[in-house]
């Protein structure tokens, strides 16, 4: 079911569905803005198959965005995969990796993590986000909060409570940004679909609902953070149901 639009780019010939992990830059006036830190320098208990890439910061520099260069870390929500390069080793302890970032957090995203044991999650909110937070580093904002003229936090709750999307508006065009508000696109086609690490997989769907209303047929560029490349496209809906199409 769906093969014929998600083929090649979502599925791989077996029909196993095909996902990544990436970070993403958003350059405003005055602003260089990193979207999610990936997993990390460190394999997580539980999810070794999430194989850490030492080259990620080598990567980013390449394409035009050495780590000093960044001036603000927005998590969509604070998951492993998208806290993971917040901090790096260097001496013996970890250091903010983004020198000269401030880091936002959604703050009843903070919240709602405080005294987690999970062992797949607690040990990377210890070395990637408490430590920012203590040091005065963090800025714990609103699912709303707007960080310039060009962008914004919508909240997107469902999948963690307090998790979030990133809005972009330039030059008359539009763009959202999803974070796990969808894993893959054809949640936007099953929009009940669940993933196991949903907080509340009704209103995750209740949030692809709303989402899919207000953008199915407009020109909204949709990024997905965990789409596999081409990871931004279009949402239409016609006679034969909503889903996704890649921008080429």
């Amino acid at each position: 079911r769906h093969r014929e639009w998600l083929s090649p780019d979502f599925v791989d010939a077996d029909g196993n569905i095909t996902l990544s992990v990436h970070a993403l830059v958003i350059e405003a006036p005055g602003r260089r803005i990193l979207v999610d830190t990936c997993v990390g320098d460190q394999v997580v208990p539980g999810f070794e198959m999430l194989t850490p890439n030492p080259r990620f910061l080598d990567d980013l520099s390449a394409a035009g965005f050495p780590r000093e260069s960044i001036d603000t870390v927005l998590c969509t929500h604070l998951h492993f995969d998208h806290v993971g390069w917040n901090t790096m080793p260097a001496g013996g302890t970890r250091v903010p990796t983004f020198p000269n970032a401030r880091y936002l957090f959604a703050r009843v995203e903070w919240e709602h993590w405080q005294g987690e044991t999970h062992p797949a999650f607690a040990p990377t909110l210890d070395a990637c986000v408490k430590p920012l937070v203590e040091a005065g580093l963090a800025d714990l904002v609103e699912t709303d909060h707007r960080l310039c003229d060009e962008v914004w936090l919508e909240p997107t709750p469902g999948h963690t409570p307090g998790h979030v999307a990133v809005r972009i508006a330039s030059g008359g065009e539009q763009a959202l940004i999803t974070g796990d508000m969808t894993h893959h696109p054809v949640q936007w086609a099953e929009l009940d679909w669940r993933m196991p690490a949903d907080t509340d997989s009704i209103q995750a769907a209740a949030t692809r609902r709303r989402v899919l209303a207000e953008h199915a047929n407009r020109p909204t560029l949709v990024i997905g953070t965990h789409y596999a490349p081409p990871c931004a496209g279009h949402l239409v809906r016609d006679a034969s149901g909503p889903r996704f199409r890649a921008k080429r």
